[in-house]
């Protein structure tokens, strides 16, 4: 992807705590084009800080801190307004791909916006690489994380 910042791609980044992994996040949604869309699939065990990580992006993107974020689970998808709007996805109890459809999954895939899905595997059929950024989350200790960039 283009305009997103070079030195993340193929790179992998130690976080200590969860402030560190938001403020990684926060970093990259400044530097997120506002005409653009990013899709960051956000792969990982329970626990290993990828709603962490969209807060961090929501900061990044100027969302107001009055926003309560967190993990989708339920409703699987929250929506926030920033200087780009950004839709949190979490597909963790969705069976099939046929569940995206029903939930209007495409409509969300039109400029400008970053979409943060969690439980990224059923989606990957509908999603275009040229937007793809991939972050891999790995448990290394009980407070130490592993995040992957790789993108198109």
């Amino acid at each position: 992807m283009a305009d997103f910042p070079n030195q993340f791609f193929g790179r992998s980044f130690i976080s200590d705590t969860a402030a560190e992994t938001q403020e990684l996040a926060e970093e990259i949604g400044q530097f997120l084009a506002s005409d653009r869309l990013y899709i960051f699939t956000l792969s990982g065990d329970l626990g290993a800080g990828k709603t962490q990580f969209v807060k961090g992006l929501a900061r990044g993107l100027e969302i107001a801190d009055w926003y309560y974020l967190n993990s989708p689970t339920f409703t699987l998808i929250n929506e926030y307004h920033g200087r780009l709007p950004l839709y949190h996805f979490d597909l963790y109890r969705l069976s099939d791909t046929a569940e995206l459809f029903e939930l209007g999954f495409t409509d969300y895939l039109a400029p400008p916006g970053v979409l943060a899905i969690e439980w990224p595997e059923k989606a990957y059929s509908l999603l275009s690489q040229d937007n793809l950024i991939v972050v891999d989350f790995t448990i290394v200790s009980s407070t130490r994380r592993r995040l992957s960039f790789a993108g198109s």
